[in-house]
């Protein structure tokens, strides 16, 4: 059984990019994430300490938005996995969007994101 919880939305600023510019002003970066895991045991007890608390997982979230920067977004993306994976053994499967809306793109877009899934 694979249930879920979503956590759409985080946002900070970051320092992540290829350009000087982007590293030396910084820009926000957005997170999704949904975690797999079984629910079960929090449905039925009504008790945190049988989930996950989602504001430790937002918390982690924005520490690595804020955290060490990287070239690429795909980078951020699955450092955001390993650290949940290895803080939060309950999650079984995950799925990490990160979205880059102010990309030094020439191109008009709306929002330019990279999505990994990572699993035990």
């Amino acid at each position: 059984m694979s249930d879920l919880i979503s956590i759409l939305g985080v946002s900070a600023i970051g320092y992540h990019g290829v350009f000087p510019e982007e590293r030396r002003d910084g820009q926000e970066f957005i997170v999704d994430a949904d975690l797999q895991l079984d629910l079960s045991a929090a449905g039925e007890s009504d008790d945190l300490t049988k989930t996950i608390d989602y504001s430790k997982v937002a918390d982690l979230i924005v520490f690595e938005i804020t955290g060490t920067p990287v070239n690429l977004i795909e980078a951020l993306a699955t450092r955001i996995c390993a650290k949940i994976l290895g803080e939060f053994s309950q999650v079984d499967k995950l799925k990490i969007t990160v979205h880059k809306p102010s990309a030094p793109v020439v191109a008009k877009f709306s929002d330019i994101s990279v999505t990994i899934e990572r699993s035990r």
